[in-house]
């Protein structure tokens, strides 16, 4: 970039004023990232030293946090930054967040300290996975941004599936749990529905048909004879039943994450929601077959992708099925989003029988209608 700290090619970004000689106050003005803790939990003394920090050797200005999650100092000058840098990895053991065209700060949510509903570790996941890949964060090799997001639960609180090239979203394999006693409770009105979250207001006596059952985008579930049933494998764990009735539902026990590839704001293509790559993953430390799957994507994307080119448009050039071959990843259902209409996957000539010299007339006579 335009400047920078010594040894690192991301944190910094130049900030120059067209005319310095009209606004010398900000002819510098130089933003600096600096690297967020896992789910963003601070003690007050320490925030107090970073602001300290600002007003002596910055603006002042701050956004806390930026779309990616950093903390954002906004305005300071050139000779500055190695003093800024200094006292952040020297006094406060901080480290400079992402810039440009490399792993951007790794961001999540709360995660297990403060949700019920975290299916795996995501402030572990998030803090080894910085440790990790640390040269990727802060000296740029890759086309463009690349950016992890950690969702401990399909609630999305970081928005990972919106955001990120690589969202790792909390999941579980068995059944919601149920307490039976609660639901009757909730019907009953005994306990509040949304965990009491629209109270301001008479909303009129909960429906569980209507709130519940009828807005199941799989139709699973169905309530009947005062007993509430949830077909498991037609269950997208959308987790609204869970969110409106909180004491009567919970997460399964057989717990770990999804991984989807490929979100991102509009750059070249416009918008586009992350796709799914793996339905279930453990999600247990050292997170080693997580780190596979990264390492294998960014092989590929280096190689194959275009400069200024996010993952998400990289699959959409190349196709998804090239991705699954990549990073050894075996063809599921849920890689094929419409049936006929859209399917990723197709056939390769090894795995039909008879090849593409097959005679097809005979073929036909096989299969006729």
């Amino acid at each position: 970039g335009i400047v920078g700290v010594f040894g690192y090619g991301g944190g910094v970004i130049g900030r120059y004023c067209d005319q310095p000689e009209r606004f010398p106050g900000v002819a510098h003005f130089h933003t600096v990232r600096v690297a967020q803790p896992s789910g963003l939990y601070y003690k007050a003394d320490y925030l107090e030293k970073l602001c300290d920090l600002w007003d002596t050797r910055g603006s002042g200005l701050t956004n806390m946090h930026g779309s990616t999650g950093d903390i954002i100092w906004l305005g300071t000058t050139t000779p500055q930054l190695e003093e800024i840098f200094y006292e952040l990895t020297h006094t406060f053991n901080q480290d400079l967040g992402g810039s440009g065209s490399n792993l951007r700060t790794p961001a999540c949510c709360l995660g297990m300290p403060r949700c019920e509903f975290a299916c795996y570790d995501t402030q572990l996941m998030c803090h080894t996975l910085t440790n990790e890949y640390q040269d990727m964060l802060h000296r740029p090799q890759f086309p463009y941004k690349f950016k992890f997001k950690f969702d401990g639960c399909p609630n999305g609180c970081v928005a990972s599936i919106a955001r990120s090239d690589f969202s790792v979203i909390g999941t579980w394999k068995d059944d919601i749990k149920i307490d039976q006693a609660a639901v009757k409770a909730y019907v009953g009105g005994e306990l509040k529905p949304n965990a009491g979250a629209h109270a301001s207001r008479d909303w009129g006596k909960f429906d569980i048909q209507k709130e519940v059952i009828d807005l199941c985008p799989t139709k699973c579930m169905r309530y009947e004879g005062g007993k509430l049933t949830i077909d498991t494998k037609e269950c997208y764990r959308c987790m609204h039943c869970i969110n409106v009735m909180p004491r009567a539902l919970h997460v399964g026990d057989e717990r770990g994450a999804s991984i989807l590839v490929g979100a991102k704001a509009p750059i070249l293509d416009g918008a586009q929601m992350s796709s799914l790559l793996i339905p279930f993953i453990p999600a247990e430390e050292p997170f080693d077959e997580i780190k596979e799957v990264i390492e294998g994507i960014w092989d590929w994307w280096m190689e194959e992708g275009k400069n200024r080119e996010r993952l998400g448009e990289t699959i959409k050039r190349l196709g998804f099925q090239k991705l699954l071959d990549v990073t050894g990843i075996t063809p599921v259902a849920q890689h094929v989003k419409e049936p006929r209409s859209n399917p990723y996957i197709f056939w390769k000539e090894d795995e039909v029988p008879g090849g593409w010299t097959r005679d097809i007339n005979e073929y036909r006579k096989l299969h006729q209608r």
